[in-house]
Formats: C-alpha cells, structure tokens, sequence
C-alpha cells in the first residue's frame, strides 16, 4: 500500500463487507481506520470462509490495517466513549463510516452535536432504512433472472455469489468519504451521506442503459447463457477438454482473433452472404453470433489450450481460460491470483498466507508493508490515550467496569 491518505483518521463502526471494506480501502491507501468493536467482536466475526480452527478469514480479509478498540455498546457509558471517539478533534479527523441505523446514538445529529462538522458516511439497505443485502437487492431488482442458461424457465432465478453491491458501496463510499472531507476543508462544512445498496443497484442498471432498454421496449432481457450481451463473447472447449472465455468488443480484438484462428477468408464469406461488416460492429457480431459460433467452435476446438496461448501471446486477442479458485490461486502465469503486492503475511491468528494490499499501483510512489487485521480489543489502550487523551487511570476504572476490554 501507499500512504497516500497518510494522517487522515477514519472510525469504522460496522459489520460485514460494503462499509468494512470502504475502511480497509482508505487504511491501505495510508488512512488511519480505528474499527469501534463489541467486546467479543461484532455480528460478523465468525463468518465464513473459516480456517480449519474456526478462524474467519473473511473479516481478517476486510480489516486488514485497522486499529481495533472494544467497547460494550450495550451500555451508556460505552456509547458515549464511540461518540467521542467519532467525533474526536483533528482537520483531518472527524470522519466516520458505519452501517448502524440512522436513528439511535450514533446517528449523524447526536454526533453533529458534538462536532459539528462530522462526516458521516452510513451505508443502508434501502433508502427506507430497512435490511438489504445484495442477494435481496438482485431479487427485487431482476438480476437473477437475467442469469443462468438460456433454456431456464424464466421465473426460475440464478443467484450470482460476488456481492457486486457491497463491494461497489465499499469503493462508491470511499470516493464519496474524500469528496465529503475535500468539501468540509473548503467549507468548513460537514454532512452525511447516505449509501443504500438499493439505490446503488439502481443507478448502475441506469448508466448502463438497462433500465431505458426495459422501459422504451416494454420486454425484459432474455437470459443469454454465457454470451456477452451486444458482443462477440463466449466460452469455447479446447481440443484437450478445457474452455477458455473469449471476447472481442474492439476492432483490433476481432481482427487478431479471426487472424490468429485462421479464420480470414470464412468470415469474409460470411461477411458477403450476410451483407454486413464484423470488423465495423461489434452489435453486428453479436447479432449474427449464431452463424459465427460454429466456425471459431471448429478452429478452437482442434487446437489445445497450450497450442492457443502461444497462438494469442503478443496479440489483441481478449481472453482467459476457465479455472477454479484454487488453480488461480496457485498459478504462475498472468492469470494468477497472486502478484508482487500480495506476500506472504502471517495473521495474528496463527495462519500465513498470501494477502493482498491496495488493487491500484502508484509508479515511483515507496509501497508499505501489507497489513494484518488487527485483534479484537488490540488498540484499545493505546487509542483511547492517543485520540482522547485518557490516562492510565481513567482506562484502568474503564477496563474495571467492563466498558472496554483491554
């Protein structure tokens, strides 16, 4: 990571991903992200994936970099001690991320009433207030039955298992985080901003024209299988049994692949009796994919996947082969999972393994060190002195009385 966002503070009180990962997204770009913990941890902490022991990779995952404070929110005085921490003085403090309800104590106006220029970023389910995730969100927004194989019933829906929504207000909050703290240093001003996954959802199906497309033509969209809708694209099967995905959307991405398949004078005969011009359109391809399918199905067929990587190194061909998890995982090509940024860190729970820091790069810029998650309860002592200047007395009668846990 790099410390770009360096002495910028961010308190994370949240569970789960979209809001957790918009901390862990400013901490590996330099932030300082203090996660306002339960004592015990939060709704999340064992969440699957696990390791063998029980231990959840999955929030190691999301909190890799932060400070970790426990707190018992349960009673008054512990949630006095998050509003301060929330609201703690600094310019470049007094920004706050959670997805608790917009009522309650940590609401924007009871914490605006200690700092008055608090950002506030809450990450929702619907704008309502009521609980979403992404695959209620999908459900009511017709995603899953815009999925699957073409000769599925069409009421039958197919479930996607990347939480696109979460993962999209994790980075959507972020930006909107950096914009809210740039205004307040013109302005002096603070705000909140309210992130719901239903409104995200909407306004990407929006600007990708899917919802004027419904709305002029009055039909859904079919399911298209594995085809690239408006596009050439599909999964093809190699001569030694593996499929490999390719796409050409640009000109030089179809002009490659019908050079290097050897496939010139076929779809120039098709081209002909069709009466139309691939290389043009990429709507064309797509239109007449049914015809095009069965020639690159032969040439890719007759060949094995060994034989077409060294046919595509150095060309504009789009593609990549079909793998699980773990080959990626374990791969060596430039298809892998694992790169320069992701070494090998070891977690305080005992397991190393690969972990990766920012997904963007910074030429010229000095990386750090990936970060680990943090224990629960790790920082308490240390950020309650640092950011509120308690004493060792004042923790000590804290710890004593069950507020925090050291």
């Amino acid at each position: 990571m790099t410390a770009l966002l360096k002495g910028l503070r961010i308190v994370e009180a949240a569970s789960f991903i979209a809001a957790p990962s918009c901390g862990l997204h400013c901490a590996q770009l330099g932030a300082e992200v203090i996660r306002i913990d339960a004592i015990g941890g939060g709704p999340d902490r064992n969440r699957w994936p696990q390791a063998a022991d029980g231990e959840s990779l999955y929030w190691q995952g999301l909190n890799k970099g932060k400070k970790s404070v426990a707190i018992d929110l349960r009673q008054p005085e512990g949630r006095e001690l998050a509003q301060r921490l929330a609201t703690a003085p600094g310019e470049s403090a007094g920004l706050f991320v959670t997805n608790f309800p917009p009522d309650g104590f940590l609401s924007h106006d009871r914490l605006a009433a200690l700092r008055p220029d608090i950002v506030t970023l809450r990450i929702m389910g619907w704008r309502d207030g009521t609980a979403a995730v992404d695959y209620t969100v999908n459900a009511a927004m017709g995603i899953p039955l815009m999925t699957g194989p073409a000769d599925l019933p069409a009421d039958e829906p197919v479930n996607s298992v990347l939480p696109t929504w979460d993962l999209m207000a994790g980075a959507y909050g972020a930006f909107s985080l950096l914009a809210a703290h740039h205004a307040r240093r013109e302005t002096g001003i603070g705000r909140e901003i309210r992130l719901p996954l239903g409104d995200l959802a909407a306004t990407t199906l929006g600007h990708l024209g899917q919802l004027a497309e419904v709305l002029l033509s009055g039909v859904d969209r079919p399911r298209q299988g594995n085809d690239l809708f408006g596009a050439f694209g599909r999964d093809f099967a190699t001569a030694d049994g593996r499929r490999l995905m390719i796409v050409a959307i640009t000109t030089r991405q179809w002009r490659d692949l019908v050079t290097t398949l050897g496939l010139t004078e076929e779809i120039a005969a098709l081209e002909r009796s069709l009466g139309t011009s691939f290389a043009s359109d990429e709507g064309e391809r797509y239109r007449h994919r049914e015809a095009l399918y069965p020639l690159f199905e032969a040439a890719i067929g007759a060949r094995s996947e060994a034989d077409l990587t060294a046919l595509f190194e150095g060309t504009g061909v789009c593609w990549a082969p079909y793998r699980s998890v773990h080959e990626a995982a374990t791969a060596t090509d430039r298809f892998a999972v694992q790169t320069d940024a992701m070494p090998t860190v070891a977690h305080p729970g005992g397991h190393a393994y690969p972990t990766p820091g920012a997904a963007a790069s910074f030429p010229g810029a000095d990386p750090q060190p990936t970060g680990t998650a943090p224990r629960f309860g790790g920082d308490t002592e240390a950020v309650l002195a640092d950011v509120l200047g308690l004493g060792e007395g004042e923790i000590g009668l804290l710890n004593d009385t069950g507020i925090i846990a050291l």
